[in-house]
Order: C-alpha cells, then structure tokens, then sequence
C-alpha cells in the first residue's frame, strides 16, 4: 500500500471510528464531518488565569496571553496551543496576525511535517510560539490519522518519564509555606530566585520539606563569584541542579561557573532553537526545552536528540499552559533527564483533559495524537 492510500485509509479509519460531533467549553464542535482532502486551520484567544501571581526575579503578572489553535482534516480534528509569557516578545496579536497569514490549504498531505514547517518560517521569522501552535495541532492531527499517541510513534517507553517538579515562585513567607504545602505530592520542587533573599526561599523550603529541589534563576545572578557561591549553599541542600543563573549574553561568566560549580548549570534563556544547542554546550551542561521557543514537537525532538548526541542534559520545560500543550509536551518525557511540566497546574480555567502527574510522575495519555481531549 502507498503512503497516499494509507493516509485516505486511515483518515476514513478513524472518523469512522470517532464520536458523534461532540462539543467544546467554547460551543465548538470538536470533530468535523465534511472531507476537503486540505488542512484548513482556525484560531482563536484564550488567556490563562493563574492561582498565584507568578513572580520571577524581573517581573510579577497572574495573567498569560494565550491564543487556541485547529487544525481540521478530512473530518479529523488537532488540537494545539500557543502561549506567550511577555519575555517572549510574542502577543495575542502578534500570533493572530501571522497565524492569519498562513494558506496551509496548500497542503494536501498533512504528513509532510518538515515543508510545513519550511513553509512556515519563510511567511516570517520568529513567530516561535505561534509556530507551536500550528505544529501541536498537526501533531495532535497525524496521531489521530494513524490512531498512534506520539511516544509510540517516536519508539519511547511511558515507564521511563521522569518525575515532575512543582514550581516555588518567590512570594511572600506566608505564600511559599502554603505552595509548599500544595505541592506535597510531588517529588520535586522547582524554586524561583534572583532576588536578596534566596538563601531565605530556600530556608524557608527546607523547614517544611526535604524534597529535592532545582534552582530557576531566571538570569538574576550578575555576578560570577556570587553565582559560584550560591552553587556551593545550594549543593549542600539537596539542589539538583541550577537553571540560567546568568544573564543569557555572559556566555565566557557562565562557562567559568560551569568549570567550577558543583551542580550542573542548565540554559533556558539562552537557548531557543536547534541551532542554540550547540552553542550551549560551550558553557552549560544541559539545555530546558520548551515547545513554545522551539516552535513546536517537531524541532524539540531534534533538539533532544543532538542533546544527547553531545552528552548534554536534557530538561523538558513549559510556560503556563492548559493541558494541550503541556500533554504535547509530555510526549518527549521519556527521552529527558528531568521534566518541568506543571504549566497546567498553575492555571485555574484548562479547557482540556490530558498529561496526569501520578504520584509526582509525568504519565503520558494512552490516547492518540498528543492525548487531549476538551472539557465540554
């Protein structure tokens, strides 16, 4: 059989096998019945209200900008997210506007990932959270039409997903007792610093609990020796590792802390797309890659893949995301080192049903696509 008449059986294989027309939190019908033989993409905002105020060593918002995106085919439906937290550079305008640029009706064979992609970053550069947006929802597509959940199709084992850590922004006394206290069931906490009073987030922490935990600078330490201290105070309190302690653009600082910390030095800021991972070898130990500045699953998985290839540590991050993104993410969770995926946690209005932490664990949905389905 050729891949053209796989792709038309298994498009009709699973609407056949699909729900009558059932009906989002929006009112909108989740399965479409009409056959184009075309993507046609549809979009539209969603921002996510947050439990606490997010507050990071440069800013504080209890808000992000969101914007849902479909993609139809032949009847079947992907689901996909763009979400954009300000340092970003992206907005809920910004992703509208380019996401209405694209003509992906061009496209007949949904199955060609990689000129989609082509296609997308010759409309414009940049754009990387709108990218994601479109390649979760053809991701979500394409496991549907093959009626294959994406580590299946990747050859990646569920069992081997890592835990999660829960993250501790910094906040009043009072606040981070109580987010301590919401985070019990996990294994792992993930503190927020880059202020004058990390020692005192991190005290405060350890007399409640003794979980480990991973540091979240956020570049809020400018000084190398300073930075290489707070490693050592770190290292002797059950700290895994530390994740952009530096300003991105103090690549010879950060790679002078690397030679001498004790604890692996991981970029986040400073590493974006593919071509950023070999540079942060130079100076970190590992990267944190998240869909939404990597422009989807797609380039994520390349990433993890050359990661690894070098012998570098791989961390699987997100932004505040619902469960689309989050559970798309989740995917790659057991190809990584360590997963940050509690973006949907910290949200108060998810419009989906997806990736599960049980008992701390990452559990992957055993559903096709990215494993999602919408709360009606």
């Amino acid at each position: 059989m050729n891949r053209r008449n796989f792709l038309r059986g298994a498009a009709f294989t699973a609407a056949a096998l699909a729900s009558p027309i059932s009906f989002s939190a929006f009112g909108e019908p989740t399965r479409q019945t009409g056959k184009s033989g075309r993507l046609n993409l549809t979009f539209f905002p969603y921002e996510l209200e947050l439990r606490h105020a997010f507050n990071l060593a440069k800013f504080s918002r209890t808000t992000t900008p969101g914007v849902q995106v479909r993609l139809e085919y032949d009847g079947i439906v992907g689901y996909g997210e763009s979400s954009m937290p300000p340092y970003l550079g992206e907005s809920v305008d910004s992703v509208q506007k380019f996401l209405s640029q694209l003509d992906l009706t061009q496209f007949s064979d949904p199955f060609r990932i990689e000129e989609i992609h082509d296609y997308m970053d010759s409309v414009a550069p940049n754009n990387r959270a709108a990218k994601a947006g479109v390649d979760i929802a053809l991701h979500d597509l394409l496991g549907k039409i093959m009626q294959q959940p994406w580590y299946k199709i990747w050859g990646l084992d569920p069992a081997k997903a890592p835990n999660t850590s829960f993250t501790i922004g910094i906040d009043k006394a009072d606040v981070v007792r109580q987010k301590v206290d919401e985070a019990a069931p996990y294994k792992v906490l993930k503190v927020k610093m880059g202020l004058d009073n990390d020692k005192e987030l991190v005290d405060i922490i350890r007399s409640k609990t003794d979980v480990p935990i991973c540091v979240d600078a956020n570049q809020g330490w400018d000084d190398k020796e300073k930075a290489l201290e707070m490693c050592h105070w770190l290292a002797e309190r059950n700290c895994l590792f530390v994740e952009q302690p530096m300003p991105k653009e103090k690549i010879d600082e950060t790679a002078w802390l690397r030679e001498r910390s004790p604890l692996p030095i991981i970029a986040d800021e400073f590493l974006q797309r593919l071509p950023d991972v070999r540079r942060a070898a130079e100076a970190y130990d590992g990267i944190n890659i998240k869909l939404m500045k990597s422009t989807g699953m797609h380039e994520a998985h390349k990433m993890a893949v050359l990661a690894r290839a070098m012998g570098m540590k791989v961390m699987l991050g997100c932004m505040t995301e619902t469960s689309c993104a989050v559970s798309a993410a989740s995917q790659l969770a057991p190809m990584v080192d360590w997963a940050d995926l509690d973006g949907n946690l910290l949200i108060a209005n998810d419009i989906f049903d997806g990736m599960k932490i049980v008992d701390g664990k990452v559990t992957i949905p055993d559903r096709p696509g990215i494993g999602v389905e919408p709360l009606a």
